[in-house]
């Protein structure tokens, strides 16, 4: 992110073709700012209309600026008086000017009026009172959100394994209760976790779940210029700004299947954040493409709480001591239906370890977690585990054939996780749909490098698929109408 100045307060409106690169829609940002005397520290938010929301050249210059990227429909933005309205623009969008009229929307004044590139329009108002831009993409919205206080919705929203903790695992946990006067001792758990992926203890790092551990990278590592690669969970970039740090993004492009690049994190990173396989877009990096992030002098945190949900848990880097600086993180809350209990786990070097545990406070895990973790790596959880992550393979196939039927949704593929991501025009409107019908998705909005238009769904089995297809085909109808 580029900082900017307490007091700036310009909004630029940008209208693009498919397909614009972030670097053309920069340029005649900029080349606008210029002709006024600004610079893009003086950007308060980028504006355009919810079509174009998504758009990975727009969104991914509003990351390098550092700044919310607002849309409005184009009904409210074709109410906005423009200087300069097109026809053409008009009878495509909705609106006469897409960068004017989102420009202006927010009641300010017009500085710059539209200026063109090849694929790309912009325009530069004043920010008016009517622009909230305070928060920008909520990195503080989970899955759990979607389905908090309202009862017998069907969950396709939070990324939990259906129908767990298994009997067994229960018994083990309510077992532990009669420990609990007792302070915890995670030493049995830390050991049963380094066997489970041939390391020594000193190694291993016991957390309240992942993200506890995002929490600890941020405060305890002495890094200056972290990035995080997204589309992916956004708590990692929320625990790096919470502890006073300047984040910058590295956008996966949808044209590219959300598929990582190495050379596009920069070569002066000394933080690169990326899961495996990722949330939201379910895409599964080779274990040889993150390798190539890794350098002395350079910590590649990888998050793979989702990678025992990945048959053979290929591409894994969980165990492996031969790459500099890498650091996993493990959770097993999701396979296990544990989220209310928070277990999970680092893998690093011994120091990296030590460093982190000193920012613990003292008995960071309860006894019951601790007895789960142990129980979790046993060899007969690891057999379920592999089991169920065949089953969800299965499912995902079944979710993924049933969305091919509706011509109005995309979905990612290859999917590898225990959920799918679809771009569907209105999604919004979908989700509130499927809401009323049953059904709880969650909204992609909130992820950066995603716009409106994009839902995540998790994989549950073929009859509550079933039932959410029609759903679905419902849900669209009525959107359409």
């Amino acid at each position: 992110m580029i900082s900017r100045a307490p007091d700036a307060r310009v909004v630029v409106g940008v209208g693009a073709r498919r397909g614009v690169s972030v670097d053309e829609v920069c340029g005649v940002v900029e080349d606008a700012l210029r002709g006024v005397g600004l610079t893009p520290a003086a950007v308060a938010a980028l504006a355009t209309v919810e079509g174009k929301a998504g758009e990975a050249g727009i969104v991914g210059a509003a990351a390098r600026y550092g700044v919310p990227l607002v849309a409005y429909d184009a009904r409210t933005l074709a109410d906005v008086h423009v200087p300069h309205p097109s026809d053409d623009v008009l009878t495509a969008v909705g609106t006469p000017s897409v960068a004017e009229a989102a420009a202006l929307a927010a009641g300010g004044r017009l500085l710059v009026p539209k200026q063109r590139s090849a694929q790309a329009t912009c325009a530069v108002a004043t920010a008016g009172d009517r622009l909230a831009v305070a928060s920008g993409p909520d990195l503080r919205h989970h899955g759990d959100a979607e389905v908090r206080g309202i009862a017998g919705l069907v969950d396709l929203a939070v990324n939990v394994r259906a129908d767990t903790p298994p009997a067994w695992l229960r018994h083990e946990i309510a077992t532990s209760l009669d420990a609990l006067a007792a302070y915890p001792d995670g030493s049995a758990a830390r050991a049963a976790v380094a066997e489970r992926h041939g390391l020594p203890v000193e190694r291993v790092l016991l957390t309240a779940g992942a993200a506890e551990a995002f929490v600890l990278l941020a405060r305890a590592l002495p890094v200056r210029r972290p990035v995080v690669v997204h589309p992916q969970f956004t708590e990692p970039e929320a625990a790096l700004l919470d502890a006073g740090h300047r984040v910058e993004r590295v956008l996966l492009r949808e044209e590219d299947g959300f598929r990582l690049d190495p050379a596009a994190v920069p070569e002066e990173a000394d933080l690169v954040v990326v899961g495996n396989p990722t949330n939201p877009t379910s895409v599964l990096h080779p274990a040889e493409t993150l390798v190539r992030l890794a350098r002395p002098g350079r910590v590649l945190v990888v998050d793979e709480a989702f990678m025992d949900a990945v048959p053979g848990e290929r591409e894994a880097l969980a165990g492996r001591t031969d790459v500099p600086g890498l650091v996993v993180l493990r959770s097993l809350t999701k396979t296990w239906g544990l989220a209310g209990l928070r277990i999970g786990y680092v893998l690093a070097d011994p120091e990296t370890v030590a460093l982190l545990e000193r920012a613990q406070p003292l008995w960071p895990v309860s006894t019951p977690a601790l007895v789960a973790a142990e129980a979790c790596v046993s060899e007969r959880a690891l057999a379920e585990a592999e089991e169920a992550a065949r089953q969800i393979a299965r499912d995902r196939d079944h979710l993924l054939a049933g969305l091919a039927e509706f011509e109005e949704i995309r979905a990612v593929r290859p999917a590898e996780g225990p959920f799918v991501l679809i771009r569907v025009d209105r999604a919004d409107e979908v989700r509130d749909r499927l809401r009323t019908l049953g059904f709880a998705a969650r909204r992609g909005d909130t992820f950066p490098g995603l716009g409106p238009d994009w839902l995540r769904l998790a994989v549950r089995d073929r009859a509550t698929t079933g039932r959410f297809l029609q759903a679905l085909d419902k849900a669209l109808t009525l959107t359409t109408r």
